[in-house]
């Protein structure tokens, strides 16, 4: 598979070759904002009232990074502890004054029912968000918890909004957050603005989905947030790569990544021939920048762009946009979503399907 960046301008081939609407489902997340939104006040998650212990968020792949979202948007201030469990069972300590999210695109995602089943043992209360007439609803009905119906479509990680806002809202209703109706509508309209300016129609050189594709194509991205905010997207861009490119990616935090992932910089994939023929895959820097820094991570995020500069190691900047975290997350997770899927398109890469996972659920239940 070779890339070719003029695809990307080739509209015709962007239609034919992305035959499950990878590009139009993220076009839509604003849509899925306001779904969501509607999704939980007919819930009525904006209701709930009380203060659990603690937040379990339970899920996998693209359900799960919902947990991450609420995690960083109720930020370093939230007054409990926000956790996102990816497996099969709940953490010895999670019990009766715990809140447990269960969230899964399709409601059959067999790790999350295996965790909702023992939060009902344990006398947890259960939110469930999924699609209606699944596993999870039933889950949820017959423990007397919450059940949030979603009518998602495609894969999961292209819903992930439709499934993150209702958990926005119930952590508002329990001031674990500052979320009202205005931010979740501006949210939305921003995620508008970003679609259009991401559109397919859209040229290369004004495009900033495409823009970054280029960048990233024929690189090996390691990807680090300047914050839990920016983290989220960091770790969200790595899994889109995955899933949309069929591409490696490194994600990181600083100032974690300043302890192991830097020293990558004097390695053998940041040695760049550009004169050779074949130059090969070598690393690039995804710096992304937020506005709610540590100061020492503000210094640690300049330091690393200038040793970067230093090696020459290829760099990318990304700033997010907006005041409230979720505003800002929202900004950072659209552009690599876009990112993603014309990074695919540009090798010849149906996004969509993901084989091998299918492969490996098969495989594991013979």
């Amino acid at each position: 598979m070779n890339w070719e960046s003029d695809r990307l301008d080739d509209q015709r081939f962007l239609t034919d070759n992305d035959p499950g609407g990878m590009l139009l489902a993220v076009a839509a997340s604003a849509a899925q904002v306001r779904m969501g939104q509607r999704a939980a006040a007919e819930a009525g998650l904006a209701e709930l009232r009380g203060r659990p212990r603690a937040v379990v968020v339970v899920g996998m792949g693209g359900s799960a990074i919902v947990g991450d979202i609420l995690a960083a948007v109720a930020g370093q201030g939230a007054p409990l502890p926000i956790l996102t469990v990816r497996s099969y069972q709940l953490p010895g300590w999670v019990g009766a004054t715990d809140l447990v999210f269960a969230v899964s695109a399709s409601g059959g995602t067999e790790e999350t029912l295996s965790a909702a089943t023992e939060a009902v043992r344990r006398g947890c209360t259960l939110v469930a968000v999924a699609s209606p007439d699944s596993p999870l609803e039933s889950v949820a009905r017959q423990a007397g918890g919450i059940f949030v119906p979603v009518s998602a479509t495609g894969q999961p990680r292209a819903n992930v909004w439709l499934l993150a806002v209702p958990l926005i809202v119930a952590a508002a209703g329990l001031g674990l957050v500052r979320a009202d109706e205005a931010l979740i509508e501006g949210v939305a309209k921003s995620l508008e603005d970003i679609a259009h300016r991401c559109r397919p129609s859209s040229e290369s050189f004004i495009n900033p989905g495409k823009q970054l594709a280029m960048e990233l194509a024929e690189s090996v991205p390691m990807i680090w947030g300047s914050s839990q905010v920016s983290g989220v997207a960091a770790y969200r861009m790595a899994c889109q790569l995955n899933e949309n490119a069929k591409y490696p990616a490194v994600f990181g935090e600083l100032p974690e990544a300043n302890h192991n992932q830097v020293v990558a910089f004097d390695g053998p994939l940041a040695k760049r021939d550009i004169f050779a023929d074949d130059a090969g895959r070598s690393l690039r820097l995804v710096m992304m920048r937020d506005a709610d820094e540590h100061p020492q991570v503000t210094r640690r995020r300049e330091a690393s762009v200038r040793m970067a500069r230093d090696r020459d190691v290829a760099l990318t900047e990304l700033t997010a946009e907006g005041a409230h975290p979720l505003e800002r997350l929202a900004s950072l997770i659209a552009l690599g979503d876009f990112a993603s899927t014309y990074l695919a398109l540009g090798y010849g890469i149906d996004p969509t399907p993901v084989t091998a996972i299918t492969e490996l659920k098969a495989r594991i239940s013979q």
